[in-house]
């Protein structure tokens, strides 16, 4: 079954022999060009003079001296002419970045009006009309009153009034607009695609001549299918004139069928038109051929590339034949699925005779967006919208740490690290620029910008010099060398673009337009379009044909698109006027679809099962349809992946050879801070002994991290360190603290919380810091939490201070038996506070978090398998027993300061019984402390015993905020 372009290329011979060089061919796109060719070359069989070819916007470009101007081009002369007409009203200018969104529509509006040959004063005084009578729509029936009223369903009852006015003054202005805006791109010698359409077929082309170019041959076009109204007019007039020759890839199957959607437009040129098909009636190609089509459903969008892994295998000898073109393509009806299909198709595959190279062919473009040269300019435009913005000139810390380690900029890790740790040490949430001034790079990339050429050429200068770096390196690819030429080239477009508008622009716009212009590049990937597999978008396919296709995206709403461009112009206005709509948009993905079949040898159609905010999980309605009347044979096949539970194996820690050495550095009186137990310690490995384990033997220490956020630990040690002021200042003058002293002192608290807290984050008491919001919030935390425990101390005035937490640290023997053996370990306690009130010693520890001071039984606290561990009770109790075994006492009495609770439910301990709460007292208290003694040292021989590991905790909220999850695999 012959190609539909061999049959074009073998009639073109037939026709034109010695004149096909006189020929000028037009397409929809350049990629069926090269295909047409290399069929020409095996029609002809020997040198020949090619004919010319084009696009069709190519083709009708010749009709006018005039350019066609870029987008940007387009908006800024709107945007004037808009303007205008608003001063002439009386009206105040709009802003470029609240036009630009308006301008889009209309301009895409005006595209349309011209493609399709719309009267635009007319059209628009129609649109008028409509919004007037919908304004006083009191006379007419209900019906109709609920049916226009759901054009203005979007706004609300009092600004509806107001909404209505704005949109009859805009149509208003619509027409003259349309014309200036025209007027003024010819002035500057600039026009739009859709306006030369317009022209060419309204017989008012500047060079209407330029087809007696090809006067000895013909105009051919070749797999059109849609055409706008102006591209009728023109063509009718070429056939009328005998100038043209068309080529329609046309198949009765959906021809002569009326109810399909396929063969609409084909329908319309061939017998509404009357453009002839050179090849003569449609043929019966898709019922030819009895067809077998595989269908897949894959669970996820990237998913459907997986396919091609097992598909494409045994079609790979297809490419051994000498002329392989045409054999498979991939056709993406979902061009989001570029990048998987590349990352999953092989560069070589395995035969019989060794092994072979995959050639890939690829010209629907490689995006910037999916690139590390975007990320780096999308850096570089949100650091400067941050010095903009917030008018300052610092940066936050994570666009350096990303600039730091983003891939062009060549940063060596020596230098990123000593960034990174100036960061950790100053806590510079927000970083200075002038601190990140090193090498040119660097400092281009962190230079404030204040005017919008200027930051063009910003971004420029970085993409350039990386540009030269790489060279320099010989790190270069050809990929990314096209991609910094296109983004250099549409920078260079958008700066010649704005020259005469800059100074009026505001800077942010500017970097909003530089955003824009970069984020739509593409750049096509090398490859030969006649060897090997051929990737392309759907669009892109027309014309051609292959013996194996595989179409990926075929999902409901991809296929085809739901989505229509916005447009001020309501369907029934655009029905009327033969304006574009959804049912169009249909009919031309149901073409492509069903011509994709016609000469194909095997099918494969992939579409994503899964069901999210952007799919629905179905398959395209033409999929169905195909099923229901082709009488194709369909497979259908699920791929699913596996799931199963992976079951978690805790991996205890045996105490044996270097773990059990370093654990036993804590017994009989070893010197060094390793070698005592604190409050900390004993909590750690109730918690889980594993993370005793890590911390405290193996010795993993946590990542030092930026506290960007409120941390619960930096609050607590910020209060424990105003306190200890607060007190120690009282202390130095008297340790009998009245609540007349308290108060006095009070008023130095915010000065107290300033000092502290540059100290817990700096280690400086006397540094000076602007404190940013979060910041702010964290000291107003912290005073208040410490106005909560002065306002306990003053109902609890007057007391003696004994002891301040730095005043002394509490080391005490504490004997226990391994293995039957006697021996000995140090406990080490450092206590927030001791005083005395009434006669009785006073053990008082501050707490921030969300501890209890009520508690069930002593033995649930050393309990390791129990949700009921309560971590402060048992540091306190710890507290207690050290002191009183150092100071050689009793009867001190453990308080535990909750500053969320110490309001309501005081500071002492109590029992939980019966949903009651039971104050101990004295003889109480000496029992539990006695029991503690007792579990306590039951758990210090459970940890010292070199036959019961380390082992995982079972309870799931210890793990919650541990900082050894991930070596643990949770």
């Amino acid at each position: 079954m012959s190609a539909f372009l061999k049959e074009v290329a073998e009639d073109l011979v037939a026709r034109l022999g010695g004149d096909l060089h006189h020929a000028a061919v037009v397409f929809n796109n350049k990629r069926p060009v090269p295909y047409l060719q290399n069929h020409l070359a095996d029609t002809i069989g020997k040198p020949f003079w090619s004919p010319s070819f084009f696009t069709i916007q190519e083709f009708f470009a010749l009709s006018t001296h005039l350019q066609v101007a870029d987008g940007f081009t387009q908006f800024f002369t709107l945007l004037q002419q808009y303007n205008k007409l608003l001063a002439e009203e009386g009206g105040k200018a709009l802003n470029p970045d609240v036009f630009y969104p308006i301008a889009r529509i209309i301009l895409s509006d005006f595209s349309q009006i011209d493609n399709d040959l719309v009267n635009a004063d007319q059209l628009f005084q129609e649109l008028e009309d409509i919004a007037v009578i919908e304004k006083e729509f009191q006379h007419l029936t209900s019906e109709q009153q609920q049916f226009l009223e759901q054009f203005w369903s979007s706004f609300s009852s009092g600004k509806q009034q107001n909404h209505q006015e704005q949109f009859i003054r805009m149509w208003r202005r619509m027409p003259k607009l349309y014309r200036n805006f025209h007027h003024a791109l010819r002035e500057k010698g600039y026009t739009t695609m859709a306006y030369i359409y317009r022209q060419l077929a309204e017989g008012n082309a500047d060079r209407p001549t330029f087809i007696n170019d090809f006067s000895e041959g013909k105009l051919v076009f070749a797999g059109f299918n849609a055409l706008s109204n102006a591209e009728a007019v023109i063509f009718k007039r070429w056939n009328k004139d005998e100038k043209a020759l068309f080529y329609f890839d046309a198949d009765n199957y959906y021809l002569q069928d009326e109810t399909q959607e396929a063969g609409l437009f084909l329908r319309k040129n061939i017998q509404k038109l009357g453009l002839p098909n050179a090849l003569g009636a449609g043929k019966d190609l898709i019922r030819s051929h009895q067809k077998e089509i595989n269908v897949y459903k894959t669970q996820g969008q990237t998913a459907q590339a997986k396919i091609l892994q097992q598909e494409l295998l045994q079609d790979y000898p297809l490419l051994e034949a000498a002329d392989n073109a045409g054999k498979i393509a991939l056709i993406l009806a979902d061009e989001s699925l570029l990048l998987p299909v590349l990352q999953t198709i092989p560069t070589q595959y395995q035969h019989a005779d060794g092994i072979s190279n995959i050639d890939l062919n690829v010209t629907m473009g490689y995006p910037l967006l999916a690139t590390s040269i975007f990320g780096l300019a999308d850096l570089w435009l949100s650091i400067q919208a941050q010095l903009i913005e917030g008018k300052k000139d610092t940066v936050y810390y994570r666009d350096v740490e990303a600039f730091l380690s983003h891939p062009l900029t060549g940063v060596s890790a020596e230098q990123r690290d000593l960034v990174q740790q100036e960061i950790l040490k100053e806590q510079l949430i927000e970083v200075p620029v002038l601190t990140l001034h090193g090498d040119e790079l660097s400092t281009l990339f962190f230079t404030k910008v204040h005017k919008g050429l200027a930051a063009i050429n910003n971004l420029q200068k970085v993409f350039r010099l990386i540009l030269e770096r790489q060279l320099e390196d010989k790190t270069l690819k050809q990929t990314e060398a096209d991609l910094f030429a296109a983004t250099l080239k549409e920078l260079n477009r958008l700066h010649d673009t704005l020259e005469d508008y800059a100074a009026q622009l505001p800077l942010s716009f500017v970097l909003s337009l530089m955003q824009k212009a970069v984020q739509g590049i593409a750049v096509p990937l090398s490859g030969e379009p006649l060897q090997g597999v051929q990737v392309m978008g759907l669009l892109e396919s027309r014309s051609l044909d292959f013996e194996h296709v595989y179409v990926l995206g075929v999902n409901e709403g991809i296929l085809p698109q739901v989505n229509v461009s916005p447009s001020f112009i309501p369907d029934s206005i655009r029905r009327a006027y033969g304006l574009p709509v959804i049912e169009n948009q249909d009919a031309i993905s149901a073409y492509m679809f069903y011509r994709l079949l016609q000469r194909s040898k095997k099918v494969s159609l992939v579409y994503n099962g899964q069901g999210d905010d952007n799919n629905t999980g179905e398959p395209s309605r033409f999929l169905r349809q195909l099923e229901f009347e082709s009488g194709y044979t369909f497979k259908y096949f699920d791929q699913s992946q596996s799931v199963a539970i992976e079951y978690k194996v805790n991996v205890d820690i045996k105490k044996e050879g270097e773990v059990l050495r370093r654990l036993n550095l804590y017994l009989d009186g070893q010197e060094g801070p390793s070698a005592k137990l604190s409050a900390t310690r004993l909590t750690t490995y109730l918690n889980c002994p594993v993370q005793f384990f890590y911390k405290y033997i193996a010795k993993v220490e946590e990542p030092e991290e930026l506290a960007e956020n409120l941390e619960a630990n930096s609050i607590g040690s910020t209060l424990h360190l105003v306190l200890e002021r607060f007190y120690q200042k009282l202390q130095a003058e008297s340790p009998y603290i009245t609540k007349e002293r308290i108060i006095e002192n009070r008023k130095n608290l915010d000065e107290l919380c300033k000092r502290a807290f540059a100290f817990v984050m700096f280690k400086e008491e006397e540094k000076i810091l602007e404190h940013n919001g979060m910041q702010q919030v964290m000291l107003a935390i912290v005073a208040e939490y410490a106005n909560v425990i002065l306002d306990h101390d003053e109902n609890q005035a007057p007391f003696t201070l004994v002891e301040l937490e730095n005043d002394e640290d509490y080391v005490i023997p504490f004997p226990i038996k391994v293995k039957g053996e006697e021996r000995s370990l140090t406990l080490f306690g450092i206590i927030d506070r001791v005083d005395q009130r009434n006669g009785v010693t006073r053990i008082v520890d501050y707490k921030t978090g969300r501890d209890e001071i009520g508690f069930s039984s002593i033995e649930e606290l050393f309990d390791s398998e129990s949700n009921k561990q309560n971590k402060a009770l048992v540091q306190t109790l710890f507290y207690t027993y050290v002191y009183e075994q150092a100071k050689g006492i009793t009867g001190v009495e453990p308080n535990l300061y909750i500053i969320r609770k110490m309001r309501e439910e005081g500071t002492l301990f109590y029992l939980k019984e019966n949903r009651k709460r039971v104050l101990l007292q004295a003889e109480q208290l000496d029992e539990m402390k006695e029991s503690f003694k007792t579990l306590l040292q039951q758990k210090l021989e459970e940890l010292f015993n070199p036959d019961v590991p380390f082992t995982h905790t079972t309870i799931a909220d210890n793990c919650m905020y541990c900082p050894y999850l991930t070596l643990c695999g949770k």
